[in-house]
């Protein structure tokens, strides 16, 4: 089963095409170099007050969804334009794309529910990292 295997990720697949990678491989890119990593970003969205959504995507059960507003208050429009840039996809999409995408790799990333230690927070994202980068190159 892929990264990519539910229908809110195809659906910005069919937006994105290809580059629905490009933009998952930037997310995990920015995760790992986050401070504090996955559990500093979940930080982030604790104190802009998004925190039961956040949490939905650390836990065993269903995700609830983010709007692209949200994505940018939490992440600043910064951050969202050069996640925009690295993956190629244009800006006007990006916040929703990320809104798609960024709850399905935080769940992927905690799937026992919890963060595990940061290096092994690390050693994930390096592996899905790998991944992307092999699905490219294939």
């Amino acid at each position: 089963m892929g990264l990519l295997d539910n229908l809110e990720n195809q659906a910005v697949t069919g937006l994105l095409g290809n580059r629905s990678d490009s933009l998952a491989a930037s997310l995990l890119q920015m995760i790992q170099s986050q401070p504090g990593g996955l559990q500093g970003l979940v930080q982030s969205f604790h104190e802009k007050g998004l925190g039961g959504i956040v949490s939905s995507w650390v836990s065993t059960g269903q995700n609830l969804p983010i709007a692209g507003e949200q994505i940018e208050q939490v992440l600043g429009s910064d951050k969202v334009s050069q996640l925009s840039a690295s993956a190629g996809i244009p800006p006007d999409l990006a916040n929703s794309a990320i809104a798609q995408l960024l709850p399905t790799l935080v769940d992927k990333l905690t799937p026992n529910g919890q963060g595990p230690e940061h290096s092994g927070v690390m050693e994930m994202v390096g592996g899905l990292l790998n991944s992307f980068t092999q699905a490219k190159a294939s």
